[in-house]
């Protein structure tokens, strides 16, 4: 179904059919309603993507993410997405799997789809689209990855002042055994989390420690728990890079005998709403996923009922959530 049969139906110009779909006054209500008729008689969907091309605009917001079956990013779409309806967006999301080369066809696309702003949720980044980005003058919000500047805003947390809570809350109960589970090492912000892990522990020359790491999964948290027991080292406490990661690791210890916390205390980070209803509930650092959404629309789609933090960095501040899955270290 076509524009110009559409027209024919109606009897107008495909250029009045346009003005109709584009919601433009000039036309008669009279020939709105003949335009209108025929859309619905031929069940005619306009092309959004040559309308945006038309237009030069777009009603449409782009957000990436490293991994969409970790409800971190998935929390982050949902309060982008409930923001930007609000304000008649709507948000197409495309999905990496902390794979740079899909990153950059996916931010690509997104510039050929000419979105309003663009949302990228990674802890991957290939720095030449940076500059694609600037020269397509998309504006931008990076969580994480990249630097604030014109059209581009930065939103990060301080993972390292989580991370150091939960050691030095650990060491307060008395473990002197632990152990971090993480995954992709090389990366930015997951990266920084296992130094700050490996800075902090270090800072108390009665503890031991071991790192792994394995695919950011239920199954890579069970995975990376066993080689860590398997190895001989027995940790009284394990953090974790995330919580997905952490029910994974509770599973391992589950099928070990081990208890949770008698034995072994495990941390996660994040704060999905898992984490409360798992079992044991997880101790575990909360990172406000609802509020990264907001602000990332705000700095994509300035609005007077909003702040402009557009060209921005902002940064959020953890904070520790005790639950049942810690505890004193067994003696």
């Amino acid at each position: 179904m076509s524009l110009e049969e559409v027209a024919r139906r109606a009897g107008v110009s495909t250029a009045t059919v346009s003005r109709v779909l584009n919601n433009l006054d000039v036309v008669k209500p009279s020939t709105r309603a003949r335009v209108l008729k025929a859309i619905a008689e031929l069940n005619y969907h306009p092309n959004l993507h040559a309308r945006t091309l038309a237009g030069g605009r777009s009603n449409t917001i782009g957000m990436i993410a490293s991994n969409l079956e970790n409800p971190f990013f998935f929390d982050v779409f949902r309060a982008l997405d409930s923001e930007a309806r609000a304000h008649g967006y709507e948000v197409v999301v495309a999905h990496t799997d902390y794979d740079p080369e899909r990153l950059v066809r996916s931010v690509r696309l997104m510039i050929g789809r000419r979105v309003a702003g663009l949302a990228v949720v990674v802890s991957e980044m290939d720095a030449s689209l940076i500059n694609e980005l600037r020269a397509a003058r998309t504006p931008c919000v990076f969580y994480d990855v990249g630097r604030p500047q014109e059209r581009m805003a930065n939103i990060r947390v301080n993972y390292r002042r989580g991370i150091e809570r939960l050691v030095e809350y650990l060491h307060d109960l008395g473990h002197r055994r632990l152990a971090f589970v993480g995954h992709h090492s090389t990366l930015g912000p997951t990266s920084e989390r296992e130094i700050a892990f490996l800075d902090t522990v270090k800072r108390f020359p009665e503890m031991e420690w071991r790192t792994q790491a394995d695919r950011d999964s239920f199954e890579g948290g069970r995975l990376a728990a066993l080689r860590i027991l398997s190895g001989g080292f027995q940790p009284t406490a394990i953090i974790c890079v995330n919580d997905i990661m952490a029910v994974g690791v509770l599973r391992a210890l589950r099928d070990r005998g081990l208890r949770i916390p008698e034995d072994v205390s495990v941390t996660g980070f994040d704060n999905i709403r898992l984490a409360e209803y798992c079992e044991p509930p997880l101790t575990t650092v909360h990172i406000p996923r609802d509020e990264i959404g907001r602000l990332a629309f705000a700095a994509l789609v300035p609005d007077r009922d909003l702040p402009n933090v557009a060209g921005q960095e902002i940064v959020l501040e953890p904070e520790v959530v005790l639950r049942a899955s810690t505890a004193r270290a067994r003696t």
